[in-house]
């Protein structure tokens, strides 16, 4: 099949994608929408649980393996949406539809270029494809329960919008609660131990405080005070305020890292992590995958926003049509021209990547 088809064809599944609700942990029906596609172009595929997943065609255990992978759940539109969110419309050459951009674009675009390549002969890597679920809530049935299942994986393409430029690092996630410590009492006596007010000295810490080492790619450590709360009536002084803090971590410390730090260094009475799986992500600049791409006109940046590339121990590429700042936005859209163009690039990159020279 030409490009120009698999093209037509792609837009054409996104559109049902849009209109199809996929939110997080409700894909069944996107999942049939997704093996239809196998279905249609005689490509042999499995699903797990709403994972859908193929190889290519003459898949040999003895040649490294690259992982293309998308996300095919969506966040729940927001409350300043003006148009359908689950109708799929063009305007200007704009599909509107929640999905669209984060991450259908992506999707549909990798789908195609794994059909490109399905049926080659000779292929210095195995392809496999993987339209996972859960992706918006870091569930525990996306990707990352796949990876037992599926063939081991040398590195991966994880589809994102990035404007087609090549993000070659991520930004991990912890998350940490954490308690500030006081003396309940009643609010008409003298406290010298008030929770509250201790709080904000905790809370001038934690805005001042700066991790030592940052990422060429990534640059520093962003943490950010994002939830209080404490008390539960006018006349108690509370006996704890309680936070939650979030840290986007960079490639030059491990999540295990900075637990340590912030165990060792905050003023916080406890403070825990509520998971630690969530890393950051890197690919070498000397890859063939990073050379390939910056070949084809490509840049390279550090993302901040966190993806299925967080599960994954091999390393990883993050790359797609589409732009981050639309995901999650109201009236949600990808340029039609964006997919044509994502799905030539990919064909383009993996072409100097998987082929024989």
């Amino acid at each position: 099949m030409n490009v120009e088809k698999l093209t037509e064809n792609a837009i054409s599944l996104l559109t049902k994608l849009i209109e199809t609700p996929s939110f997080s942990q409700e894909e069944e029906n996107t999942a049939l929408l997704i093996s239809e596609w196998f279905l249609q172009h005689d490509i042999p595929f499995k699903s797990t649980k709403n994972n859908i997943w193929a190889v290519n065609k003459y898949f040999d255990e003895s040649k490294p393996t690259l992982l293309l992978n998308s996300h095919h759940d969506t966040v729940k539109p927001n409350s300043a949406y003006t148009k359908n969110p689950f109708k799929a419309s063009v305007e200007d050459g704009k599909l509107y539809g929640l999905g669209s951009n984060d991450a259908g674009g992506c999707l549909v675009s990798l789908l195609a270029a794994f059909t490109n390549f399905y049926p080659a002969e000779n292929l210095c890597y195995n392809l496999v494809i993987v339209a996972s679920a859960e992706e918006e809530n870091s569930g525990k049935n996306g990707l990352n329960s796949m990876l037992p299942i599926l063939p081991h994986i040398d590195v991966a393409i994880v589809g994102e919008p990035t404007l087609m430029q090549l993000a070659v690092a991520e930004k991990g996630l912890v998350v940490f609660d954490a308690v500030v410590a006081g003396t309940p009492s009643h609010a008409a006596h003298t406290n010298e131990h008030n929770a509250i007010y201790n709080s904000i000295e905790v809370l001038q810490w934690f805005k001042d405080f700066k991790f030592e080492k940052k990422s060429d790619a990534l640059g520093a450590v962003k943490m950010t005070v994002t939830q209080i709360s404490a008390g539960s009536q006018h006349n108690v002084v509370p006996a704890h305020v309680d936070l939650v803090i979030d840290v986007r971590v960079n490639d030059a410390y491990s999540n295990e890292e900075i637990t340590a730090i912030l165990q060792k260094e905050s003023p916080c009475s406890k403070i825990t992590p509520r998971s630690l799986r969530l890393n950051s992500s890197a690919i070498a600049i000397d890859h063939e995958l990073v050379k390939a791409g910056i070949a084809i006109g490509r840049d390279t940046y550090g993302s901040p926003t966190l993806s299925d590339q967080a599960v994954l121990s091999c390393q990883s590429l993050k790359l797609g049509p589409g732009d981050s700042t639309r995901s999650h936005s109201a009236n949600e859209f990808i340029y039609l021209q964006e997919i044509e163009e994502g799905i030539r690039l990919y064909i383009a990159l993996l072409n100097r990547v998987i082929t024989q020279k």
